[in-house]
């Protein structure tokens, strides 16, 4: 029986494939293969091209799958002739049967086809996202090194301009600079990017050599190289050709804005641009350190000397201008000189978006107008869609105005587009510390100190964090002993120093960091008010019970800080500053004065980050000059306010001891005790 099951079958399939054959099904079924393969072949290039969704290609598929089995049945049912569309005869003997198995082996293929090509269309996604890798400097000069920065730089400031594309800021590539043992893929997966440019350059007299490679960071594979061999003077061609090549790679649409931006040129002259590029280095460091702030000043400049029509370095000289101001010099003159500068980049390139960005920040810093300076990042930001400057000034503003969750939002995304900027991250770190997610703050700090680790600002933060949200004292000064002693930059680690020491009660090692600090007066973080060494003293004195020595340091504090109030009158951090030192010196009226000054100058109604601070100090005011009633009334709202006190701040600050055997006291500390 099995013999005969055997040799019935055979003819049956025998028979099968001679009716295909002779119904030339065949033939029907290798034309829709080719064509529906040169279909899918050119969807899959077309639609991300034209921003279809990823389900329209699959879509597309799944429709010629199913269109397989149909072309088969119809070519098996008819049959093109000289006479058109004719039905083919059929024989009567297993009719049924070879229908349907040719239905059956059709949807099978079709089953199989689909197997291997959804999966591969559901991944096919081109993911327009792009880190430029700092340049290798091929050059013998060492100050070469800063043209190919230079070269970088620019190609990467052009590509950001790009709407479509995801650029890395610079801030984050430069960390990559020595690189050498990291592979394409790890680094495109730590900055969140599909593809990474790097590059060489070699200089030699007014002839530049530059190489290039376009590298698939996924795959660990190149995509292209290309090669220029140019006069100097031709750079910017190379740099614009370079973001044109690179965005067809990735399929980006550039505007013609965008295309328009792309094709001019930032100065004719090439010495003007060296000393831009090194002014940039100075300016975007993650410190903000005075020191090299005004050499940032110095070179943006000297470019403009030599090119009196460079709208960019306009823009990047009025920045600076606006930082200085608000980091440390509030004064008169350098507000006027961000506002003037800026207002020079505009003119000379009025839809600069450089220029915008940099109107914004004066007046933000400058004026505290937080309306216009947001109309004016919004305009920057349009122009320069992947520069994180502009998120960071957006989310500090939102910040001040009490806006806390959107300004996380933004800073979130300014710490995304630039993952390896510090100050991104400590920014967003401040904001959490603030709204006492001390959590969040700790792995945000963390993330700092794996981009920067010798950075003293993230040394510092955590030291501050620890004490503000556990009172731990010993891990705060195990963090600052751990700073290199070459770093002091204008006496703000010593002054991180005397305030363990201080609040520890080790009044002897605070007096001796102060004693090496050769300057008279050091720098705060995150304060305008630079501290008179001789104030840092006499509170040791006091808190030693030496207040003959203590007094005379109060007096010599006070003459210092009234220079610096009278050269920045309207800051609102040497007011408070001043007033502490006046009730320190017995003199009430006038302290109390000061400091309401100071919260006059800026309320939290006004500046929801920064105004708890002066609130603060007219509450210690108060403490200090024996009126009680006040102080406890403030205590209690800076401790529900964000960015106000905490439990552990208020318990271990020697500010606070005048207060301490107040009943009052003691109740606020057991009321917010699960508030931190």
């Amino acid at each position: 029986m099995i013999a005969m099951r055997d040799a019935s079958h055979a003819p049956g399939m025998s028979g099968f494939f001679e009716e295909v054959q002779r119904r030339k099904v065949y033939r029907v079924v290798a034309a829709y293969i080719v064509a529906a393969g040169f279909i899918i072949q050119i969807a899959s290039v077309v639609f991300p091209a034209w921003e279809l969704p990823n389900w329209s290609l699959r879509l597309i598929i799944v429709l010629l799958l199913l269109g397989f089995p149909l072309a088969a049945v119809l070519a098996w049912a008819y049959d093109i002739t000289p006479r058109g569309i004719e039905s083919t005869p059929a024989p009567t003997v297993h009719r049924k049967r070879n229908l349907f198995l040719l239905i059956g082996s059709a949807v099978v293929l079709s089953g199989i086809a689909g197997f291997f090509l959804l999966p591969r269309a559901a991944a096919h996604r081109i993911d327009k996202s792009i880190a430029v890798l700092p340049f290798e400097n091929l050059s013998a000069e060492k100050e070469s090194a800063y043209f190919a920065d230079g070269i970088q730089d620019d190609i990467l400031t052009n590509l950001a301009k790009i709407g479509d594309l995801k650029v890395i800021s610079r801030t984050s590539v430069m960390s990559y600079r020595a690189a050498k043992n990291q592979s394409a893929r790890d680094i495109g997966r730590a900055l969140g990017v599909s593809t990474l440019l790097e590059g060489s350059v070699r200089r030699i007299g007014n002839r530049v050599h530059v190489n290039v490679q376009l590298i698939d960071a996924e795959q660990d594979q190149h995509l292209w190289a290309e090669e220029y061999e140019r006069d100097l003077t031709d750079v910017f061609t190379i740099q614009t050709d370079l973001a044109r090549k690179i965005a067809a790679s990735l399929q980006a649409k550039l505007s013609p804005n965008e295309t328009s931006r792309l094709e001019r040129r930032p100065t004719e002259n090439p010495e003007a641009y060296l000393l831009f590029v090194r002014a940039n280095d100075y300016a975007n460091r993650l410190e903000h350190l005075h020191a090299d702030s005004l050499r940032a000043e110095e070179l943006f400049e000297q470019a403009i000397k030599v090119d009196p029509n460079f709208a960019a370095a306009f823009a990047g000289l009025s920045i600076v201008e606006s930082s200085i101001y608000h980091n440390s010099e509030p004064t008169p003159g350098r507000r006027e000189e961000a506002r003037l500068n800026a207002d020079e980049s505009l003119r000379l390139q009025p839809n600069l978006p450089e220029g915008h960005l940099a109107l914004g920040f004066y007046y933000y810093y400058g004026e505290r107008d937080y309306d216009r300076a947001l109309r004016e990042f919004e305009i920057a930001k349009l122009d320069l869609p992947n520069e994180a400057q502009a998120y960071l000034a957006i989310g500090a503003i939102q910040r001040r105005q009490g806006k806390w969750a959107e300004s996380t939002a933004n800073l979130e995304k300014a710490a995304a587009l630039d993952p390896k900027n510090g100050s991104a991250l400590i920014n967003l770190a401040f904001s959490y510390m603030a709204l006492r997610n001390f959590e969040a703050a700790e792995k945000t700090l963390d993330r700092v100190g794996a981009v920067t680790p010798q950075s003293f600002a993230m040394a510092g933060l955590k030291a501050y964090l620890a004490v503000a949200s556990r009172g731990d004292l010993r891990r705060a000064e195990k963090l600052i002993s751990s700073l290199s002693p070459e770093i002091d930059p204008n006496g703000m680690v010593t002054w991180a120093e005397w305030w363990v020491f201080a609040w520890e009660r080790k009044f002897p090692e605070a007096l001796a960091a102060l004693e090496k600090f050769p300057g008279e007066t050091l720098a705060l973080p995150d304060s305008t008010a630079p501290a008179p060494k001789a104030w840092l003293k006499g509170i040791i004195h006091l808190l030693e019970g030496n207040t003959t020595k203590a007094q005379s340091e109060f007096e010599k504090a006070r003459l210092v800080s009234e220079k610096l109030r009278r050269d920045a009158p309207d800051d609102a951090g040497r007011h408070a500053q001043h007033g502490l030192i006046l009730a320190a010196l017995h003199r009430k009226e006038e302290a109390i004065a000061e400091g309401k000054r100071a919260v006059e100058l800026l309320p939290e109604s006004e500046d929801a980050f920064a105004g708890p601070q002066c609130t603060a100090a007219l509450a210690q005011i108060y403490g200090l000059t024996g009126e009680s009633d006040e102080a406890f009334a403030l205590i209690e709202h800076l401790l529900s306010a964000p960015n106000g006190l905490t439990v552990s701040i208020l318990k271990l600050d020697p500010i606070w001891d005048p207060l301490r055997k107040d009943s009052r006291f003691q109740t606020l500390l057991d009321k917010y005790a699960g508030r931190r």
